[in-house]
């Protein structure tokens, strides 16, 4: 488990042996999981996002926003 990145809106945690990201929506507690080919695909957006030329937390955060959708899955803390 890497977590790749934390804002004040959102995490997404990096588990590289079962190759998935988890992304978490902080304020309505809810997250998608993502693994295989859908994995990879979210994985070189979001390299994408990051690498463009002064990239902020905001545009971080508005692209992630856009998965807002499949985040359908309640966060629960054992």
């Amino acid at each position: 488990m890497n977590v790749i990145y934390n804002s004040d809106n959102y995490y997404v945690v990096e588990y590289s042996p079962q190759h998935g990201f988890e992304l978490v929506d902080k304020q309505t507690r809810r997250g998608a999981y993502f693994q295989g080919d859908a994995a990879d695909r979210f994985a070189r957006s979001l390299r994408d996002v990051v690498g463009e030329d002064g990239v902020s937390m905001e545009r971080v955060d508005e692209f992630l926003g856009e998965f807002d959708d499949l985040m359908n899955l309640p966060v629960v803390f054992h």
